[in-house]
């Protein structure tokens, strides 16, 4: 190796933490060409873990499939890929579902306007819902960084938990969770969540249902907010929000909610609003 390839592979080791990965483009912005990754690559500097793909070795990098945040931490931090977390993957990190379903990995929600060919389900412990980021006007609307690193902010040295991550924030989270009823969550479990969210803040909310491009993801939210009556409803802007008009059929076997005009499970409904219906 000469002189100017183990200069860009201490600047590398400098720069990339112990267990992330980095992208070919990534690599080759940095000025280490093609030849010089498979000499780190044979030398065991770098791993080749898909096509365009590599991975220091380090701690994080001691599983065959390691913790799917790792993968997701490199995505944002190293390649400046603009992904967030959301929709129920976003409100179980931030402390709002404690209850995770029996039997299998709980799948983790991305969210991309595209998402680079290389990522591979198989990378991770969990299964990876890659959605589009077209529910809302503004892709950035709601995300914030949770979890800010510890320590100074270059050290590159941290652990992988140490470091933060793009999540949604919990109005945004809930509304993504609604745009995947009834197929991919349960009326059940949103429930449950809602009854955790006592804490979010009504100008963010209101500014998100205004760019909220879906009618049914508008009515649900206040299907839940209602039955819940949190504090923050009463100071929601509804003026600003079009709930569109006509039925909704979301459910079979479902009830039609007198007010917001879609259709839920019964058992959402109050005997006052299934009386209402004709229930």
């Amino acid at each position: 190796m000469n002189e100017q390839n183990d200069t860009r592979l201490k600047s590398l080791l400098n720069t990339l933490p112990p267990g992330f990965y980095v992208d070919s483009k990534w690599l080759s912005a940095r000025g280490v060409r093609r030849s010089s990754v498979s000499d780190y690559v044979r030398s065991g500097w770098l791993c080749h873990v898909a096509h365009g793909l590599y991975q220091r070795p380090g701690t994080a990098a001691t599983e065959t499939k390691q913790d799917w945040r790792v993968l997701v931490q490199s995505m944002q931090t190293m390649m400046k890929l603009p992904v967030h977390v959301g929709g129920m993957t976003a409100l179980q990190q931030l402390g709002h579902r404690h209850y995770l379903a029996l039997g299998g990995s709980e799948p983790v929600y991305l969210y991309a306007a595209r998402f680079p060919g290389w990522l591979d389900q198989s990378l991770v412990d969990a299964p990876l819902h890659m959605r589009k980021t077209g529910l809302f006007g503004d892709a950035d609307l709601g995300v914030d960084e949770a979890g800010a690193p510890s320590g100074n902010a270059e050290d590159t040295h941290r652990e992988w938990w140490d470091w933060s991550l793009r999540l949604s924030s919990p109005e945004r989270a809930v509304l993504e969770a609604l745009d995947e009823l009834p197929d991919q969550e349960s009326f059940h479990s949103v429930d449950v969540v809602f009854q955790s969210l006592v804490s979010l803040r009504p100008r963010r909310l209101t500014a998100l249902l205004s760019a909220c491009r879906s009618v049914k993801v508008k009515r649900l939210f206040f299907v839940f907010a209602e039955r819940h009556g949190h504090a923050w409803f009463k100071h929601l802007d509804a003026g600003r929000i079009d709930l569109g008009s006509g039925d909704r059929s979301l459910v079979k076997g479902g009830r039609l909610h007198p007010l917001y005009r879609i259709t839920v499970p019964a058992d959402l409904l109050s005997d006052t609003e299934g009386a209402a219906n004709g229930g």
